[in-house]
């Protein structure tokens, strides 16, 4: 059975040319970047020349590029890293962010702060007017995602820099998600965390952005590596790739979109016309992610959809784990506004590379195949 891989947003195949970059080092070139002979001087060189690929894309200095072990640590470590550095005790962030930014807020309230929550709307955006309202109380840090990744919507992340250096807030941006996928740059922004297996780079590595002179905890102690603020031998071979996939990302962002726009809409179309009671959870407008779309089947449970079209040879995601109908919602879309039926239904087709225009209309014949036997099956029970 041939798979059909749309499910981008989870992880992007590795790209060919990442691999090719990355092959030396993996063998032959195993210096430590620490060390002083003349492979560990190799390897310097090739981890400082992919933190200056990946400055380049998002418009930083290299020496604001720490690399990390991916975008769960990134965040990690711009929240509690920058949090635990200032005397402000005070967090706005929003109901609608990756677990990688939750969590770490969690670990914050237990500690005594406090983390306000700006509402979005039914398309999940921010309201820029709350977020002012929210500002005039002191506050440390502000964080958000730039896009999200099961429903794709776009912050303005720009307005949003605006207000909070208006107000001398620190903000991190979770990137995570947009970077590789639309231009991305760190003008006004503090703190941004990027994952290289999100856009055709190895898992396991990323990176954050943090301004020279901002106040970041580490959160790993040891060695001196990245200029102090993250320990630990590099990942050598990872930092190759990812700086390789940023070079790729560079020159193809244009038209990587553009193609997955171009998917993304037949895919919509066709959705809906051969499936009944199909609903859009994705914005409809340019505030979306190119490659992303969310819809929910009426009477369909995500995770039921996901196995079966699994089973049919279509990798698919759903926000939700509803196993026998007894998981959580998702908390994206109660957010929007859902009730806990409706939030368990999503599912994020994510394109990619590897898509091709010709996947499409297999997908939408899977997938209508597999609406239709579980919503058989449903009304027999019923």
């Amino acid at each position: 059975m041939t798979l059909t891989y749309l499910d981008h947003n989870a992880s992007a195949p590795l790209r060919p040319a990442v691999l090719a970059a990355m092959q030396p080092f993996l063998q032959a070139q195993c210096g430590n970047a620490s060390s002083a002979h003349a492979l560990g001087s190799r390897a310097r060189c090739a981890v400082e020349d992919a933190r200056t690929a990946v400055a380049a894309l998002v418009e930083a200095r290299p020496a604001e590029i720490v690399f990390t072990s991916g975008g769960t640590e990134s965040n990690n470590l711009a929240i509690l890293g920058h949090a635990r550095a200032v005397p402000r005790r005070r967090i706005v962030t929003t109901p609608i962010e990756h677990a990688s930014v939750r969590e770490p807020l969690a670990a914050l309230r237990a500690e005594g702060y406090t983390v306000a929550e700006l509402t979005v709307d039914a398309q999940g955006h921010i309201n820029l007017d709350e977020l002012e309202r929210l500002l005039s109380e002191p506050t440390g840090l502000v964080t958000i995602g730039w896009a999200n990744n099961e429903v794709g919507t776009i912050q303005p992340v720009e307005e949003i820099a605006a207000r909070c250096r208006a107000r001398g807030v620190t903000l991190h941006v979770d990137a995570v998600q947009a970077v590789g996928k639309i231009p991305v740059h760190v003008r006004g922004v503090d703190l941004l965390s990027i994952s290289a297996h999100k856009f055709g780079g190895p898992q396991g590595v990323g990176a954050l952005f943090a301004r020279s002179d901002l106040a970041l905890s580490p959160l790993l102690l040891g060695g001196g590596q990245e200029r102090g603020r993250r320990a630990g031998t590099e990942n050598v071979a990872g930092i190759v790739g990812m700086g390789e996939a940023c070079r790729v990302a560079g020159r193809e962002l244009g038209a990587f979109a553009e193609a997955c726009v171009a998917m993304r809409d037949e895919l919509w179309r066709g959705l809906q016309a051969a499936i009944a009671s199909v609903r859009r959870n994705s914005p409809a407008a340019t505030d979306c992610l190119p490659n992303t779309l969310n819809v929910s089947f009426a009477g369909v449970c995500g995770e039921a959809l996901v196995a079966a079209l699994d089973l049919d040879g279509v990798a698919v995601s759903s926000g939700s784990a509803c196993a026998a109908g007894a998981g959580e919602p998702s908390h994206v879309l109660e957010a929007l506004g859902y009730d806990a039926d409706a939030a368990r239904d999503g599912i994020r087709f994510s394109l990619g590379w590897t898509n091709t225009p010709a996947q499409i209309e297999r997908v939408v014949a899977a997938t209508a195949h597999a609406v239709h036997r579980i919503r058989s099956a449903k009304g027999s029970r019923d």
